[in-house]
């Protein structure tokens, strides 16, 4: 998939499900409930519990969805996960090795960072976008939309403090998506396996940022 095609995606959809998965089929629960709820891009974290393999099933299982990894920390996390058929990366971390492995196997990649210098470090380097972590330990939105300021060329994907309840804050501050995980997929909810709960969540979600915003 080539950078601009993940971008439209982003655009389109908003928001990302970031899945961080005890064993495999928790995973494949969590993604379903996202997806029954109307998300399209699922982000499988690559410390998760058989992450290649989970992957590879949810691009079978959700053929409606956008499957790709983040939590990315090496080259062989990023080859291993193209090889089970991840279509995008985020990484924590801002690796030119990385992004150039990524560019060779034409997998969009979205590396992290947090500082304006950062962030056009990040940029730089052919990046897809840039993802802002921790925004909630930076004051959220408005951290967003200050740092849009001297950087609207950089399309931004906050995660880190993003919830249901501020996501619309950050794409009108001007982030092109965000990335949802705990407060999308709540422990106890987990643990209870309430499946609708997490689906009736992703649908408030996907309801709330379906009104417009400004373009990055």
């Amino acid at each position: 998939m080539e950078n601009d095609v993940f971008l439209s995606l982003l655009r389109q959809h908003r928001a990302i499900a970031v899945i961080r998965a005890a064993d495999l089929e928790l995973g494949i629960c969590q993604a379903e409930a996202a997806a029954a709820g109307g998300m399209r891009l699922i982000e499988i974290t690559w410390d998760s519990a058989s992450p290649g393999d989970l992957v590879n099933k949810l691009r079978h299982r959700l053929p409606h969805c956008t499957v790709g990894i983040g939590t990315a920390l090496s080259l062989a996390d990023l080859a291993q996960a193209a090889e089970a058929g991840a279509q995008f990366c985020f990484c924590p971390h801002t690796s030119p090795p990385l992004i150039h492995l990524a560019q060779t196997l034409h997998l969009p990649i979205v590396p992290g960072a947090l500082t304006p210098n950062e962030i056009v470090a990040a940029w730089s380097t052919g990046a897809a976008a840039v993802k802002v972590f921790p925004v909630g330990a930076m004051g959220g939105a408005s951290y967003i939309r200050a740092v849009r300021g001297p950087l609207g060329r950089i399309p931004l994907v906050p995660t880190g403090g993003v919830t249901v309840d501020n996501a619309g804050e950050m794409i009108r501050a001007g982030a092109i998506a965000v990335g949802l995980s705990t407060s999308l997929f709540a422990e106890a909810t987990i643990a209870r396996g309430d499946w609708a709960a997490i689906t009736t969540l992703a649908a408030q979600l996907v309801d709330r940022l379906a009104k417009p915003a400004p373009q990055p």
